[in-house]
């Protein structure tokens, strides 16, 4: 049997997709969550050896969720299950060690089939989010413009994205220059915009 973990927020979608699952011979949710915390937490006491998580999933996403549990559970594979096929966040992944990437829209057999073959050792890509990911390339900023263009998502002046980052605020403004360069837009909100819609922030 193959021991699964569910985390995602929607209580009536996490326990159709439990539902589901629990059909399939083979599979068994061990536990479910409906919060990263709680996600990481379950996966430490349950021990499963597939965890399926939402991306968007609350009190921090599911890629932080998962480097913990990779790092904590040692015979656990990570797949997330996505309403947002955002090309960033396939590479994120894929770079924090995640197995698999897939969208809600799948149908239980497909995610079921995804579970079998992350657990056997395997990738498993939705092609279309591949295909996105692909077209759309990595991003062109570096991490210190990535993380001053983050901080900046919230409509913060520039004096608190200089604490925040611990950056003086020249600096500050020397990276946010840089960043709508690079991007081609005329200000930080577009900015902040474009790169949340691509992923890389």
């Amino acid at each position: 049997m193959i021991r699964v973990l569910l985390a995602e927020d929607e209580h009536l979608i996490r326990e159709a997709m439990g539902a589901l699952l629990a059909l399939e011979p083979d599979l068994d949710v061990v536990a479910q969550a409906s919060s990263g915390p709680e996600a990481v937490a379950a996966a430490r006491t349950h021990q499963p050896n597939v965890a399926v998580l939402d991306l968007q999933i609350p009190g921090y996403d599911a890629i932080t969720a998962a480097k913990e549990i990779l790092r904590d559970v040692t015979e656990c594979t990570v797949l997330i299950v996505t309403s947002h096929g955002i090309p960033g966040h396939l590479k994120r992944a894929l770079e924090a060690g995640v197995a698999g990437f897939v969208p809600k829209t799948t149908s239980a057999a497909k995610l079921g089939d995804a579970i079998r073959a992350v657990h056997a050792g395997e990738r498993y890509i939705d092609a279309s989010l591949a295909a996105d990911a692909i077209a759309t390339g990595d991003s062109p900023l570096t991490a210190r413009e990535t993380d001053v263009l983050s901080y900046a998502g919230d409509g913060a002046p520039v004096t608190e994205i200089a604490d925040r980052a611990s950056l003086a605020p020249g600096t500050v403004r020397n990276y946010l220059s840089s960043a709508l360069t690079k991007l081609g837009v005329g200000n930080r909100h577009e900015a902040v915009h474009l790169a949340r819609a691509r992923g890389w922030i």
